[in-house]
């Protein structure tokens, strides 16, 4: 009975959350918003950084998962895109990446990155931080780089 209620409580904190999903592998795209429209999450998709930037100027994102590594513009340019414009910065940003996690996180240090997931990821542990970033976006998860 306490996980429903649980469950109950996740699925009244994401009514209305908007996530957007970026990747260039569709199959992936497709997981993460399945699985977060189950959880009560209004799931946006981006396939390259281009589309992913065109997003979060639109205004309506309240949480990015990104892969770095994307075709024509990549997730490393939406970071330092990111980075020069100002109303872009209080989007969270999480990464999601087949690089080395370790290598990835030093790499977006100084990037305001929320958190770094490496791929292939636990979808519970993703939507735990997805979940709490939404819940606390001003306090990173754990320092990025060791």
């Amino acid at each position: 009975m306490g996980g429903h209620l649980l469950v109950a409580r996740r699925r009244a904190s994401t009514v209305n959350r908007r996530v957007l999903v970026a990747d260039d592998d569709a199959g992936i795209r497709l997981m993460l918003t399945t699985f977060l429209q189950r959880h009560g999450f209004e799931v946006r998709q981006a396939r390259d950084g281009r589309e992913t930037l065109a997003a979060m100027r639109a205004g309506k994102t309240d949480l990015v998962l990104m892969d770095l590594m994307m075709p024509l513009v990549s997730g490393w340019d939406v970071l330092t895109a990111r980075t020069a414009e100002p109303s872009l910065l209080p989007i969270p940003v999480v990464v999601i990446t087949a690089m080395n996690q370790d290598l990835a996180a030093a790499g977006v240090e100084g990037k305001c990155v929320w958190d770094v997931l490496g791929k292939p990821f636990d979808l519970e542990t993703l939507l735990t931080t997805v979940t709490t970033c939404l819940d606390h976006p001003d306090v990173p998860a754990a320092p990025l780089a060791a």
